[in-house]
């Protein structure tokens, strides 16, 4: 199950991102926003964290203008590995040796089409399992 959450400025995004899961017959939750009507992308942000760190969902998608404002927010909460990423190299990676369990990306710096490419490769790639790639991760939870 994948999170997805937004603010007023990913809602478009979101939208997408949505038909995409779709398509591909992937389960989601949508945490909001529900409309691009001005609203705070922290509320959103920590509601995806919170469903990953609770296990509730595998993964999560947050986006907001910019991807900064909410993946800082994400990264807040303990466990959560947010990963701003506006190209595929770094979604694969990040998955690859930081086994990020949230894609953040910005709506205004991306478009729809390159932001499928780059959720299609964080949703398709495995964490490596690398001894010194946990080890790194270890070394961020601590």
């Amino acid at each position: 199950m994948i999170a997805l959450g937004c603010d007023h400025g990913g809602f478009s995004l979101k939208q997408e991102i949505i038909a995409y899961l779709k398509e591909q017959n992937l389960e989601f939750k949508d945490y909001g926003c529900y409309n691009e009507e001005a609203c705070d992308y922290p509320v959103y942000g920590k509601a995806v964290a919170n469903a990953v760190v609770n296990k509730e969902c595998d993964k999560g998608i947050i986006i907001c203008g910019t991807g900064i404002g909410i993946s800082i927010t994400a990264n807040k909460v303990k466990g959560i590995r947010a990963a701003l990423c506006s190209d595929c190299f770094s979604a694969e990676a990040t998955r690859l040796h930081n086994d990020a369990n949230i894609l953040a990306m910005g709506a205004r710096a991306i478009g729809p089409g390159l932001a499928i490419k780059i959720v299609d490769t964080f949703l398709n790639t495995e964490f490596s399992g690398e001894d010194r790639h946990k080890n790194r991760i270890n070394q961020i939870e601590d």
